[in-house]
């Protein structure tokens, strides 16, 4: 072994070998149980990001851990098509050339996609092998390949088949550069200062009037009614008549709807439809109309000709200008407000009313709450799985058709008589009238219709395929919580209604990593963080290990310390395992533990081995890398190697063969976290028949059980001596020993004083007996807390006893 651990070369060479020796592969004749994940997979032109590397972090370390346990484990990897970012890619090309996809048309627009793809697309799989995941990468998948357009098109021919799929002209989230419906995962949302308007709507019969607020005056066009809370005791004498709108001059109704907020503005919304979601549902409560005064470009339609073809600033200073000579324009003021922009392009999302695809979620949606309302999926942690159901029970009804052009056309054809033909492939007539004259729907369908379908369309559904029956239903998926109701809800009930079982059993919602500063990682606001960039520097095993003592179910802040502190580890580790390995030669066919600090060495990693386990089954995996952690740096390397060093050095066979045992055990723990640096020194080890990735996982081991706490005299007596210089008498030569060999206390420098640290011990014997007669904290706290404390006042008070003594 080097003298420095160097993890580049070490990490790249065994990922290599671990895929091409097969390690990674899922066979579906293996009879062994099935352990499965199918992975999220990453937008086809994406790289990898925090978000990402923190995923695989949590997923390989189960995978990993269960592929030791004997299962024969589908780490799934594959692709998303990703619509309108894929789209938006291509565009900003043909815009750097001058170009647009309206000037290539359809099907150049979408070869030219494709030609991007073969160049660029698909980099994100390598980076993912940087991060050490073992996905059975043989398997790749993308949402476009032929097999999977096949299971897309099944799914919206089953829908309409079932009564479930409709068009209709309804309000979506508008993206006018695009031009197409967006999911309300693709909008940012910012902050933004304008003005808002207070504008006199003249009462149409009578003096008076009511005065509305607005920051959208292009918009006052479209008004159909003035709305007021139907408690709002200002205006109810109003209710019931009819206002002027101003500049176009049209009576409408004043309207009581409870949607209305009274303390906004002056508790009076104009109501525009066509314009705004919450007016939207205002006037289908009422049977108001519906005009548009906006068109799919942002721009003022055709329905205003004085303001035909303006922006939507030019329409609404005109507009203002009218209301101020006629005054009606009260007054103006400053108004700081978050608006929807389009995640791609920075666009200001249009609410506008549109034709569109929609998927009846009533009936859809009752099989998935029941298996969330069983457990049989479980969200974790328990917080987020009533989030699930909450979203699910309360969620409208899907619009699934975007208007790009990448990605699923839509299935569907019409004939002159507007007839629609819904079939997998392009039919030779109107199914209605027979019409051989058919047109296809240009639409085509949000990316996550096709998504849904990742857990069992990677399998070969529709088809009844070997794989399909051996690894479906999955395990585990894992996501931020934002995906929930978009993604991970959807694949439960796609599930469910197309395969007939779930996709998995638990879902793991992760936290949210944010930047150094409490702020979201960004790359605009220059918070965001690489991770290639901190493997290059740390390594993967280190980044792993920092991502997951970084995970937790709040959201957390990055810290290089946490990846440094895993780099450490590794160090820790590799300079152990020399000492061991250089001085293994001679050792017993047979480790034979006989002496103490061997005994409970083999106790604390059975103890850590418990832990470890229980962790990892509750996604604990922040209490993973804690166990690790104390168990590789404090037990064995400082305590147990540095009591065995002299053993080791005068020859002891016993001594050599235990600590190979001892460390075997070691790497074997560590290797789901951290697999690379396990993996190279697990080839060290004499006598190694199989790799570490596929050894198996260690059994647990009772023998010493009684020992485990057999050092802790000893390491009171070493923390009382380095706090106070106190030497406190222990009371067996095994235990003098090993205080010798790893104290040193002819050499070791000594922190404080005997009065202090009596002082010390006493407040902190005070605190944590406030703490425990706090039937508050007794009650309410976690259960290992409070044991935990007990054990700390227990210790406390055996420390001071010993230097009071």
């Amino acid at each position: 072994m080097d003298a420095l651990y160097e993890p580049g070369g070490v990490e790249a060479r065994w990922q290599q070998a671990w895929e091409e020796e097969g390690h990674y592969a899922a066979d579906a004749d293996d009879p062994r149980e099935t352990y499965v994940v199918s992975f999220p997979p990453p937008n086809v032109t994406g790289e990898l990001h925090l978000g990402h590397a923190l995923q695989l972090s949590l997923a390989d370390a189960l995978v990993r851990w269960k592929r030791m346990q004997g299962f024969n484990c589908l780490f799934q990897p594959g692709y998303d098509h990703a619509g309108i970012s894929t789209q938006s890619v291509v565009e900003k090309e043909l815009d750097r050339s001058g170009q647009t996809r309206q000037q290539l048309g359809r099907e150049a627009f979408e070869q030219r996609v494709w030609e991007w793809l073969r160049l660029y697309g698909g980099t994100i799989m390598s980076q993912f092998r940087r991060m050490g995941a073992s996905m059975d990468y043989r398997r790749e998948r993308f949402t476009m390949d032929d097999a999977y357009v096949r299971a897309v098109l099944r799914h919206f021919v089953h829908l309409w088949r079932r009564g479930w799929l409709y068009r209709d002209h309804r309000i979506v989230n508008w993206c006018p550069y695009h031009e197409s419906a967006i999911s309300d995962l693709e909008l940012d949302h910012v902050d933004v200062q304008d003005e808002l308007y207070y504008i006199r709507y003249p009462l149409a019969d009578g003096p008076g009037h009511v005065t509305i607020a607005t920051v959208r005056p292009a918009t006052i066009l479209g008004d159909v009614a003035v709305a007021v809370h139907p408690e709002d005791a200002r205006y109810s004498r109003l209710v019931g008549e009819e206002a002027i709108v101003p500049f176009v001059e049209r009576r409408v109704p004043i309207v009581a709807d409870e949607r209305v907020d009274p303390e906004f503005g002056t508790g009076a919304l104009k109501v525009t439809p066509g314009h705004d979601p919450t007016d939207f549902e205002i006037g289908r409560a009422h049977g108001l109309p519906e005009p548009m005064v906006v068109g799919p470009d942002g721009r003022m339609n055709d329905d205003v000709a004085e303001v035909a073809g303006l922006t939507q600033d030019e329409a609404g200073a005109r507009v203002l200008a009218w209301c101020e000579e006629r005054g009606l324009l009260e007054k103006r003021e400053p108004y700081r407000h978050t608006i929807a922009v389009c995640e791609r392009c920075a666009s200001r999302i249009e609410p506008l009313i549109s034709l569109q695809w929609w998927c009846r979620m009533d009936e859809l949606r009752k099989p998935a709450l029941e298996v969330l309302h069983s457990g049989r999926v479980r969200y974790h942690p328990p917080s987020q799985h009533r989030f699930a159901i909450d979203s699910l029970e309360y969620a409208p009804d899907w619009n699934i058709s975007r208007q790009i052009w990448w990605g699923h056309q839509i299935p569907a054809w019409y004939c002159p008589d507007g007839h629609v033909t819904v079939a997998e492939s392009e039919p030779d007539a109107c199914a209605e009238c027979g019409s051989p004259e058919l047109e296809r729907d240009r639409d085509v369908l949000d990316t996550w219709f096709s998504s849904a379908l990742w857990p069992f369309a990677t399998l070969g559904w529709p088809e009844k395929t070997p794989d399909l029956e051996r690894f479906y239903p999955g395990d585990f998926n894992l996501t931020a919580r934002e995906i929930i109701r978009l993604w991970e809800n959807r694949m439960i009930f796609s599930g469910l209604e197309l395969v007939g079982d779930i996709p998995f059993r638990d879902v793991i919602i992760h936290s949210t990593v944010l930047a150094e500063d409490g702020r979201r990682m960004s790359k605009s606001l220059g918070t965001g963080i690489d991770p290639v960039e901190v493997i290059d520097e740390h390594g993967a095993d280190a980044t792993r290990y920092g991502l997951l003592k970084m995970s937790s179910q709040q959201d957390s802040r990055f810290s290089f310390k946490a990846i440094e502190e895993g780099r450490r580890l590794a160090n820790k580790l590799w300079n152990v395992s020399r000492l061991i390995l250089q001085n293994a030669e001679g050792a017993s066919a047979e480790a034979t533990p006989r002496d103490l600090e061997e005994r409970w060495m083999l106790a604390r990693v059975d103890r850590a081995r418990a832990q470890i386990e229980e962790g990892l089954a509750r996604f604990d995996f922040a209490g993973v890398v804690d166990s690790l952690y104390h168990l590789t740096f404090d037990e064995f390397c400082d305590w147990y190697a540095e009591a065995i060093k002299e053993r080791l050095y005068d020859g002891d066979r016993d001594a050599r063969a235990t600590a190979l045992a001892a460390l075997e055990r070691l790497l074997t723990l560590l290797h789901p976290v951290m697999p690379h640096v396990t993996e190279e020194i697990w080839t060290q080890l004499p006598d190694r028949e199989t790799r570490l990735v596929v050894a198996p996982w260690i059994e647990p081991d009772a023998r010493f059980d009684g020992d485990a706490a057999a050092l802790d005299r000893v390491q009171e007596a070493a923390r009382i001596f380095r706090r106070s210089g106190v030497q406190v008498e222990l009371e067996s030569e095994d235990e003098r020993r090993i205080f010798a060999a790893v104290v040193r206390p002819e050499r070791a420098r000594v922190d404080g004083n005997r009065e202090a640290e009596v002082e010390r011990l006493r407040k902190e014997v005070a605190r944590a007996e406030g703490m425990l007669a706090n039937e508050r904290f007794v009650e309410n706290a976690p259960d290992e807390v409070v044991e935990a404390e007990r054990e700390k006042l227990e210790r406390y008070r055996r420390e001071l006893a010993a230097l009071d003594g």
